[in-house]
């Protein structure tokens, strides 16, 4: 089945993505630092540590979720919860980016995190947990057919 394989492909785009978002905002941080730009009078080392903060938590994020994606991967099992609601916050993460970079970025970038979130989804709903089916409290036959007499 391809759902092992679409999990490991989406961990190693996660794990390249995490690269690109924080050597993008050490550039943004350094930029910022060498041309001392501040907005609104806010200190220039702040919008560089800024940059650099928020590239480094972000890249955290998305390499937790390219982990948990590639666990997944290679058990070949369905996530936990706490997993489950990463994938889940990643996903929205590029949706919601996608609806953005469209806009500021263009059309490619915003195809490059359809695909993404696409995989993203497809990894939740190919690894669904299945539940056992309860059984019925008065003793009659699963599936709500009384009990043969």
């Amino acid at each position: 089945m391809l759902r092992r394989p679409i999990a490991i492909v989406a961990a190693l785009i996660l794990f390249a993505e995490a690269c690109a978002v924080v050597l993008v905002n050490w550039v943004l941080g350094k930029v910022a630092d060498n041309q001392h730009m501040s907005m609104a009078g806010l200190d220039p080392d702040a919008i560089s540590t800024g940059a650099w903060v928020a590239g480094a938590l972000f890249g955290i994020f998305l390499a937790a979720c390219g982990i948990v994606l590639l666990t997944i991967g290679i058990r070949d099992r369905a996530p936990g919860r706490f997993a489950r609601i990463a994938v889940i916050a990643c996903a929205v993460v590029h949706g919601v980016l996608g609806a953005l970079t469209v806009g500021l970025v263009g059309w490619a970038a915003f195809g490059y995190l359809m695909v993404v979130l696409a995989l993203l989804v497809f990894v939740l709903l190919a690894y669904v947990k299945e539940r056992p089916e309860p059984e019925p409290k008065d003793g009659g036959a699963p599936g709500g057919a009384p009990a043969a007499a």
